[in-house]
């Protein structure tokens, strides 16, 4: 038998499969940013060398940059907190309902 500050029942780990999803589309999605980065910077580089055309691929591969990185964070603190790491905010607690027959702004916003 066990003894000791720390003997007891550990938690079961449990296979997950949303976690394995999520990461898969963390690594999807930092692979697509990091190649639409190196995409990025070769467009800009054709774009200072006289090619017009460029400069909207170059504008599209930046912006599929930034959604990626975006995305990737996202996920990211989805499985911090489904591992437990982070929690969710604590509620916001409602606002009353207001007065009809009192107006906004106190006794000077009255007629």
């Amino acid at each position: 038998m066990a003894q000791g500050k720390r003997a007891g029942a550990r938690p079961k780990r449990q296979w997950r499969p949303a976690l394995l999803l999520l990461a898969l589309g963390v690594t999807a999605s930092v692979v697509a940013w990091g190649y639409l980065v190196l995409a990025a910077v070769d467009f800009g580089g054709a774009a200072r060398d006289g090619d017009g055309a460029a400069w909207g691929f170059l504008v599209l591969a930046s912006l599929g940059a930034v959604a990626c990185l975006f995305l990737g964070l996202i996920l990211l603190s989805r499985i911090t907190r489904a591992v437990g790491l982070t929690q969710a905010p604590p509620a916001r607690p409602s606002r009353p309902a207001r007065d009809l027959d009192h107006p906004p702004g106190g006794h000077r916003g009255s007629p």
